[in-house]
């Protein structure tokens, strides 16, 4: 009934904390990523909640937000898939990184405080957008490709053969003057041989014949 509905709605405004006054956490209200990327949130804490529980879920609904990771009272980095947190006691902050992202990981998330009774919290509008591709001479330089051609990466594996080194200058010069110039002095001498005029002794070549 309408009582429900009241402990409802206060419940949430206890646990999302958007009533003036409730400053124990805080962080972004939207965060935007790309597709393939990643993207850190950053919540903030007050002093007191160093050695509790931070947590990341995800869901608009509150009473149901399943956690998606969270520490285990230190500093030190959990991950569980693609997302890590870690908390940093000094700075009275802990941060969520989401890694390789995708377009169904937009949705509303949630970082909190576990804590007995009600846990602390604050919503967090995460938006995936779409990746884009540059294609530069065929070579793709982030993200899913986009170009009407197939993806090709030029290197060695796409050529037809081992390409040789070039030759040294000096190696190049020897061939030359002891190789390729005889061989072509000599090609020119067969063509002028074969091309020489018929010389005939004198008289009728029938004659002689």
């Amino acid at each position: 009934g309408c009582k429900q509905t009241w402990l409802e709605w206060k419940d949430s405004l206890v646990r999302g904390f958007v009533f003036p006054g409730s400053s124990a956490i805080s962080g972004p209200r939207a965060v935007r990523g790309v597709e393939q990327g990643s993207l850190t949130v950053q919540c903030q804490y007050d002093p007191g909640y160093e050695h509790y529980v931070k947590w990341w879920c995800r869901g608009a609904a509150w009473n149901n937000c399943p956690s998606v990771v969270k520490t285990i009272g230190s500093e030190k980095e959990v991950k569980e898939g693609r997302v890590s947190i870690r908390d940093n006691w000094k700075d009275r902050s802990f941060t969520v990184t989401m890694e390789e992202l995708r377009l169904d990981d937009s949705d509303t998330y949630w970082c909190g405080i576990e804590r007995t009774g009600t846990d602390l919290g604050n919503t967090v509008e995460v938006t995936i957008d779409p990746g884009k591709s540059m294609c530069v001479c065929g070579r793709v330089s982030s993200g899913p490709a986009l170009c009407p051609w197939p993806e090709v990466t030029l290197g060695p594996s796409n050529l037809p053969g081992p390409v040789p080194a070039p030759l040294p200058l000096s190696v190049h010069f020897l061939l030359l003057v002891f190789l390729k110039v005889p061989l072509l002095l000599g090609m020119l001498g067969a063509v002028l041989w074969v091309n020489r005029p018929l010389r005939s002794s004198g008289g009728n070549p029938e004659k002689n014949q």
